[in-house]
């Protein structure tokens, strides 16, 4: 943004959030405040020395002094009730003024110049009042409300500034407090909100409360407390809550600590709890299951089908659960769009369209992501077919960076010492058909039965610069690697070297169904790989002993004692033979 230009900032009035953002150059920047975070929460109160407080304090103060906090004032807005705060009573105009007014205040200390002028957005269901209250709102703030538009509209912008031709695309928001679905049209300048279906009532406030309760059971299960009656303790549980889903939309498991979170009989009461992601996400299950129930209404409301999306875009921060993404995907056949933040991309969108009406020439909105997958090989099934080498991604292509993921792994044979930990470049579910970029050996692992956990977790970050560590959880023993230039595209020249490799690997003639491919090695190379395949399809079998019937159980028993025969002889015909049989029935029990 020139000095001369038309200066408009773009503001997401949240339920439990809010930002604010402005167009420069041909980027947005979301803007920080003095702390360096570029999110407000949607919460104001009075202090017990009568200050003003806007954000972050007055969402701590709420737990313990609900009296003088107001949360999710937008709830209020085109209603003429008024809100309580410390004995005196608010329209909801004013209690979103106050949070509008702190956003101008965050922007013009940033720009260093003043912000008279907005954008901002509302959900689309909002009617005039609702709108009309917004108005009021910014006016009371000290701005002038040049345009609101519709947050799934914002939303869309921000993914695809410059968009040609005409898309259909489902905006799905999962924030706080509220969520909707919406169907918007994108066709050049036009952006139409088809349809819109959501739950006034549902977040990830909700998983927060999930996840209290869960602790809640554990403190009277574990120590015979009740944290309900204390408000300090629960207002830290309510944290930790908060903290713990957050971390495990990156990790496979958190722990949750509070010392001397209570006393009981004169005794300090500490809360320590290990949360896996599985536990959590059987938890939340239900809700989002509800979320899709609102994507099918606002589809037929829309009189569209699942087959005419072009794009899935994610807003909020909720949206940041793996399983969001993966009940998605199983639903609608497609992958959600990730390269814009879900948290900020309302704000971005908002400031698009302030640039827009400015004058400034908008195109294509630069986002630092990785173009490519990145991930591990490990003990699965492709198409059926028992495999060391199938590839599990990590980092998912399109996800901004820098970027942090973390996934568990279990070792598959008793009293394993080492992993051979393998990273790969690419798409392909087969992890031989990407590119090996980096590989090392965990070795002195405990000798504990199969099913030892370890985590590995890889960050990238802006200058393609990938760490990769591998940690036994149990015992915290960690290795890890540092691959430059991760992000190198691959030229022409080396794809085809690439490609050559591989298959110089396989025999080029048509495979039978159920036929193990085998690598055109030595003899000796062929037989090892041949024997650590039927040892993880012996593991595999032994495991689903108790699901086949009387019949199968009785060949699968003699399968496998004729498995491990042929490997301790080393006969590889013997061998082959009875892993295909094996192979066979077990295709059989899993279809």
């Amino acid at each position: 943004m020139n000095e001369k230009s038309e200066l408009i900032i773009g503001i997401d009035l949240g339920t439990t959030n809010s930002e604010v953002a402005v167009f420069q150059g041909d980027k947005v920047v979301v803007i920080a405040d003095e702390n360096g975070s570029k999110i407000l929460p949607s919460f104001v109160g009075v202090g017990d020395d009568g200050a003003l407080l806007v954000g972050e304090a007055a969402k701590n103060q709420y737990p313990l002094y609900p009296e003088r906090t107001v949360k999710s004032i937008k709830r209020q807005m085109g209603s003429d009730e008024t809100v309580e705060m410390a004995g005196k009573s608010y329209a909801p105009q004013e209690i979103s003024a106050i949070i509008l007014k702190r956003l101008k205040a965050i922007a013009e200390r940033y720009l260093e110049r003043p912000a008279s002028k907005a954008v901002i957005t509302v959900p689309a269901y909002f009617n005039d009042a609702q709108r009309q209250a917004t108005r009021e709102a910014g006016r009371i703030a000290g701005l002038e409300v040049v345009r609101i538009i519709n947050e799934p509209t914002a939303a869309a912008l921000s993914y695809e500034a410059a968009h040609h031709g005409a898309k259909h695309i489902l905006v799905y928001d999962l924030g706080g407090g509220t969520f909707d679905v919406s169907l918007v049209r994108m066709e050049d300048e036009v952006v139409e909100v088809l349809a819109s279906h959501g739950n006034n009532h549902l977040g990830g406030d909700d998983f927060d409360h999930k996840i209290v309760d869960h602790l809640l059971r554990h403190l009277e299960k574990q120590h015979g407390v009740d944290a309900r009656d204390s408000r300090q303790a629960m207002a830290r549980i309510g944290r930790a809550a908060e903290a713990a889903k957050i971390a495990l939309s990156d990790q496979p498991f958190v722990t949750v600590e509070e010392e001397y979170l209570l006393e009981q009989d004169g005794q300090p009461v500490h809360l320590s709890l290990e949360l896996a992601r599985g536990d959590y996400e059987a938890m939340i299950e239900p809700y989002i299951r509800e979320t899709l129930e609102a994507v099918h209404i606002a589809l037929k409301g829309a009189k569209l089908t699942v087959a005419d999306i072009d794009e899935i875009l994610l807003v909020g921060g909720a949206t940041r659960t793996p399983l969001v993404n993966e009940q998605l995907e199983q639903e609608l056949g497609q992958q959600p769009r990730g390269e814009v933040d879900p948290d900020l991309c309302v704000a971005m969108g908002a400031a698009i369209q302030a640039a827009m009406i400015a004058g400034q020439e908008v195109s294509s909105v630069l986002v630092d992501i990785t173009p490519y997958t990145f991930g591990t090989s490990a003990l699965g099934e492709i198409d059926g077919i028992p495999t060391l080498d199938r590839f599990v991604p990590v980092i998912h292509k399109n996800s901004p960076i820098p970027v942090t993921k973390s996934e568990v792994f279990y070792t598959v044979h008793d009293n394993q010492n080492a992993v051979d930990v393998k990273i790969y470049q690419g798409e392909d579910p087969d992890a031989l058909n990407n590119v090996l970029i980096g590989r090392f050996l965990v070795e002195g692992l405990s000798k504990v039965p199969a099913g030892n956990p370890i985590v590995m977790r890889l960050s990238l970050d802006l200058d393609g610069v990938l760490n990769v560590s591998a940690v036994e959880k149990s015992t915290g023993l960690e290795k890890s690697i540092t691959i430059d230039n991760a992000l190198r595209r691959y030229e022409q020249e080396e794809m085809e070297a690439a490609q050559a490799r591989i298959n110089a690997l396989f025999e080029e003639e048509a495979v039978e169904e159920g036929e193990i491919i085998e690598a055109e090695e030595t003899e000796e190379a062929q037989l090892q790989h041949a024997l650590v395949q039927a040892g993880a399809l012996v593991e595999k079998a032994e495991r689903m002993l108790e699901e086949a019937t009387p019949e199968d159980r009785e060949d699968m028993v003699d399968l496998i004692e004729t498995i491990r025969d042929a490997m301790a002889a080393k006969d590889s015909a013997a061998l082959k033979t009875a892993v295909d049989e094996l192979s066979d029935i077990l295709y059989y029990l899993e279809s």
